[in-house]
């Protein structure tokens, strides 16, 4: 950066004199500056998103058992045995949810704030009656994949699995719940 050479007081004296009398401006306060705009959360956004994204993908053994006919989903740490004992319906019903005729959204909260009560309620088995989906549009169940992937993420539930043909076949579902202590 080049510097200024040092003006001599000669200079400075020649100037003043050359322009005459000054009076200084007066003061102004700044003009006043806008605030600058709220940062966007980009990558927060993006983040939200693909969750929602993936909380409503349906897992792909998910789907490959639903193509099937008949549900049969466990967590690992659960035996096969007990998933066998539920897919015969040897576990005694303690309640039980008929979502049909119910929009997704609408089975979506009620299913969900139903598994809530039956694990604060300490309950073990359920019944989710979904229905086949016969009279749907498409032909086939709308309700049946939506109860299958929420119970597939819901942490408390243990194993699902079609109901037995004498307690409702393919249009209900069975569900262990993990009872807490």
């Amino acid at each position: 950066m080049k510097r200024k050479p040092p003006v001599a007081n000669d200079d400075a004296e020649l100037f003043r004199s050359a322009i005459g009398a000054v009076r200084p401006l007066p003061e102004s306060s700044p003009l006043p500056r806008q605030p600058p705009p709220k940062p966007l959360p980009r990558m927060r956004q993006r983040d939200e998103a693909e969750a929602v994204a993936a909380s409503h993908a349906t897992d792909p053994a998910i789907a490959q058992m639903l193509s099937e006919g008949m549900l049969a989903w466990r967590r690992p740490h659960v035996s096969a045995r007990v998933l066998a004992r539920l897919k015969r319906g040897e576990y005694a019903i303690q309640d039980e949810l008929d979502l049909h005729g119910l929009s997704e959204a609408a089975a979506r909260k009620l299913l969900q704030a139903f598994l809530t009560n039956a694990s604060r309620e300490r309950w073990h088995c359920l019944r989710v009656i979904h229905g086949k989906g016969l009279s749907s549009e498409r032909g086939e169940s709308v309700l049946r994949p939506l109860v299958a992937h929420l119970l597939s993420l819901h942490g408390d539930v243990l194993a699902f699995a079609s109901a037995p043909q004498n307690q409702g076949g393919s249009g209900a579902t069975l569900v262990l719940i993990a009872t807490k202590p």
